[in-house]
């Protein structure tokens, strides 16, 4: 293909943030950018694309669409998926691949069930034509491909991001618990925090907020260390992903956008193998010398001088025996913020409405989002 041709594209994104995420992907030059659920769909060219699978920050995959067809049945699918593309150049045998699907049609109402139908007419085509098929791989195949059935379509889609997006290689895996970077990334620009004045999180656990807020000020592109599937495709232009990589390299700075220093951005962790362990993950994202983490009590908490904006994602008691214990927490963190942070934002991911109330604020806006599954709203208070 050439460089300045349109791909259709999807970016797959976190509940919540569809509107956000659409916008981020205008800014690195993506038109017809329509929000969906939990995605975006939109259009670019190649370089386009490439560009924002380095820089964007709130998707989780950005897709590319090989080919859409009508399909309103397991044959249509069946015979739609071996027209699609060129196989021969995308899936000869000696690659692996995986299927992912989501949507549904009749006779194939169950993903898994429409992914199966998608492999079963790839390798059938393999053998019919080479005697030999790919391996399926689920964990690191050489083509992921995703296939969204509904509306009398099917749409066929190769996943250019490998491994997700969030997962930006400064922190080790974990579980579910912990904030996944591009939410935390949409959380702060919800927020509508641009470095100039001072961010804090009193209870700030391994650092996301914060190390997502200082890379965001000081352009540092997420996805530098980002092993990507598309490297692996039969058309990689490999001059064009220097290009991409370069720019976003360059993007890098010490100071904002304009010149301006970067404001105190401060973490409280009370734990003190936590706080080392957010001071390792700034390190490791390049922001060590942009974030202070100290260990201390969010009760201790003293804000610096002048307006500021202040962010925390608090335990949301899903154990039993916690609902007590974490009612004082809220209590004392709305004492301290009314006391303290007079003049400030402040925003709280909440993930259960009755720890919530024993902050006694009302907040001024409630976005829905989701965090690992859990129905949470991120939520403004004006400290007065």
């Amino acid at each position: 293909m050439t460089e300045q041709q349109q791909l259709q594209c999807t970016a797959v994104l976190p509940p919540g943030l569809e509107e956000c995420g659409g916008a981020e992907l205008s800014a690195l030059g993506a038109t017809a950018v329509k929000p969906l659920r939990r995605a975006a769909a939109f259009r670019t060219d190649l370089a386009g694309f490439y560009r924002m699978q380095l820089q964007a920050r709130l998707p989780f995959r950005l897709l590319r669409q090989l080919a859409a067809f009508p399909c309103r049945s397991r044959e249509e699918l069946y015979a739609g998926v071996q027209r699609a593309a060129n196989w021969e150049q995308w899936l000869p045998p000696e690659l692996s691949f995986r299927v992912d699907a989501s949507g549904s049609l009749p006779g194939l109402t169950h993903g898994h069930y429409s992914a199966l139908q998608v492999k079963n007419a790839l390798v059938d085509w393999q053998r019919q034509q080479w005697g030999q098929r790919s391996s399926v791989d689920l964990d690191d195949p050489d083509l992921h491909l995703h296939v969204h059935l509904g509306g009398g379509q099917a749409q066929l889609s190769v996943d250019g991001s490998g491994d997700s997006l969030h997962r930006r290689g400064y922190r080790p895996r974990m579980g579910l618990a912990p904030l996944k970077e591009n939410l935390a990334a949409g959380l702060i620009q919800l927020t509508g925090w641009d470095g100039r004045v001072p961010l804090a999180d009193p209870l700030c656990g391994s650092g996301t907020l914060l190390i997502e807020a200082a890379s965001m000020a000081l352009g540092r592109p997420p996805g530098l260390d980002h092993r990507f599937a598309l490297e692996r495709w039969p058309d990689f232009n490999g001059g064009l992903w220097s290009q991409a990589l370069e720019q976003a390299a360059n993007n890098t700075r010490r100071v904002l956008a304009d010149g301006a220093p970067l404001a105190p951005v401060l973490g409280l962790e009370l734990d003190a193998g936590v706080a080392e362990e957010a001071r390792a993950n700034a390190e490791a994202a390049g922001v060590g010398s942009a974030v202070a983490i100290v260990c201390g009590d969010f009760r201790d908490f003293q804000p610096p001088q002048g307006p500021g904006v202040l962010v925390c994602n608090p335990p949301y008691g899903e154990r039993i025996g916690e609902q007590g214990e974490l009612e004082q927490l809220y209590s004392d963190l709305g004492r301290m913020v009314k006391e303290r942070c007079s003049g400030w934002e402040f925003w709280l991911l909440s993930g259960n409405p009755e720890l919530t109330g024993a902050l006694r604020m009302k907040a001024s806006r409630r976005i829905p989002v989701s965090n690992g599954g859990i129905d949470c709203r991120w939520l403004h208070y004006t400290i007065r």
